[in-house]
């Protein structure tokens, strides 16, 4: 597979383009990585250098890509962060010219936009951008718990409500939605939960609740689930391989005492999890 991934990047740890592109690249896919940022390190941090690129940017570099004449080899476009709504006018046109060189190309959408317990943390226009332009231009999206209810206007706070919300998602334009970080009334203290649907049936992946609070892992379980599902075409085990890497290499962060994954030294778990868990039907 080859796959144009449109997001953010940092020179210190593994976010934005710095994971997506690596867990694709580890499971032999080429990657052409196109950043919307270029920080030292992720924002949780507190302090951070570096800037946010000009729409313009992404525009120029799609292009050269298109005169290379192989973007009738791209089998998809994935994208997450961006810094202002007019880069992601830039990431649609981007699907487009993609789209046009190869119909069968899909579009996977990590709409970040924010999270429980942090509110929305993206610039003011770019909430709206997903929910308004991303969703109805993508085959696939990664909404976590909060950004599901941002995109559809109200909270969840049972299965039966995420079911409904998923089946309003999939009315705006995807057909294939992962949440990811749910939290429900269902949802044993010491779990997460995970769940995935193609528009007919839902399957849930529940794991483990790490003693972490890290950054990269969303990134990370939105690009393996996209090129799982791609290569597969089966959402059930798109869901269970990508939410046991993720567990693995959390666990393996846990274990080293580290604030970043350790996505080099537990690379393993990217191609074989030592822990399967397992996408069960809801």
């Amino acid at each position: 597979m080859n796959i144009l991934s449109i997001q953010s990047h940092v020179a210190y740890g593994h976010v934005g383009n710095a994971s997506a592109a690596f867990v694709m690249q580890r499971l032999g896919h080429e990657v052409w990585p196109i950043h919307t940022v270029q920080f030292s390190n992720h924002t949780g941090y507190g302090s951070w250098k570096g800037q946010v690129f000009d729409s313009s940017l992404i525009d120029d570099c799609v292009d050269g890509i298109s005169e290379r004449g192989v973007l009738g080899n791209c089998d998809g476009v994935l994208s997450g962060y961006v810094g202002e709504p007019d880069i992601g006018a830039s990431i649609l046109r981007a699907v487009k010219l993609v789209r046009d060189a190869n119909p069968k190309a899909a579009y996977a959408c990590d709409p970040v936009i924010g999270d429980v317990g942090r509110g929305v943390f993206v610039r003011p226009g770019v909430p709206e951008f997903f929910r308004d332009q991303a969703m109805p231009a993508a085959d696939l999206v990664t909404p976590n718990h909060f950004e599901l209810d941002f995109l559809v206007g109200r909270p969840t706070a049972t299965m039966d409500d995420v079911r409904s919300s998923i089946a309003d998602l999939h009315a705006l334009g995807p057909k294939v939605v992962l949440v990811t970080s749910l939290i429900v009334d269902s949802t044993p203290d010491e779990a997460l939960d995970i769940v995935a649907s193609d528009g007919s049936n839902l399957w849930l992946a529940r794991s483990r609740r790490l003693p972490l609070s890290i950054n990269g892992a969303g990134d990370a379980i939105a690009a393996l689930f996209y090129i799982h599902w791609l290569t597969t075409r089966s959402v059930p085990e798109a869901l269970s391989r990508s939410v046991s890497s993720v567990f693995g290499l959390l666990d393996k962060t846990v274990e080293a005492g580290s604030r970043e994954i350790v996505m080099i030294a537990a690379q393993d778990e990217i191609v074989q999890p030592s822990t399967v868990i397992a996408a069960i039907p809801i």
